[in-house]
């Protein structure tokens, strides 16, 4: 049985980033009993922004469903690091927050936003299953098209 997240996110042949450092003033996650709130993470590779643009303009369907599963990724960096990479401590996915900036005449967020939910459910199987907000939006820090925010169950250690 996997133990850790990044062992776990390594068996679908993906490899975890290390967490990204916060951007302004605000902390990459809390905790509040067992709930984890994870900020807001944007698509990242090789830890620089990716995926560039807006949904209906200059990225395609296919690249805003990457961005949100990179977004995602950064997600599972940032729950790593919150519970020393133990894939036994997260109890269930609870909500996503996926940001998709695009166009005004842009409504598929909610198919962009499969990019992340998908990747969680390969990763946590029913536990990764949560409720979602998919959201179209002008703009996301450093020009990137998608952005995602969690709320995580924890068990106790």
């Amino acid at each position: 049985m996997t133990v850790s997240i990044s062992a776990r996110v390594a068996e679908l042949g993906i490899t975890l980033e290390s967490a990204a450092a916060p951007a302004a003033n605000y902390v990459p996650f809390v905790q509040d009993g067992s709930l984890l709130f994870i900020s807001g993470q944007i698509s990242r590779k090789d830890g620089k922004p990716a995926y560039v643009g807006r949904l209906g303009d200059n990225i395609s369907d296919d690249e805003g469903v990457q961005a949100a599963r990179l977004a995602a990724l950064g997600i599972l960096s940032q729950l790593a690091a919150a519970t020393g990479d133990r894939l036994d401590r997260v109890a269930r996915i609870v909500r996503l927050g996926v940001f998709v900036a695009s166009t005004p005449e842009f409504n598929r967020q909610s198919a962009i936003a499969n990019g992340a939910s998908d990747l969680m459910v390969e990763v946590f199987g029913d536990a990764g299953r949560h409720a979602r907000a998919a959201v179209g939006v002008a703009s996301l820090p450093s020009g990137v098209a998608v952005e995602v925010e969690a709320v995580v169950s924890l068990k106790q250690p």
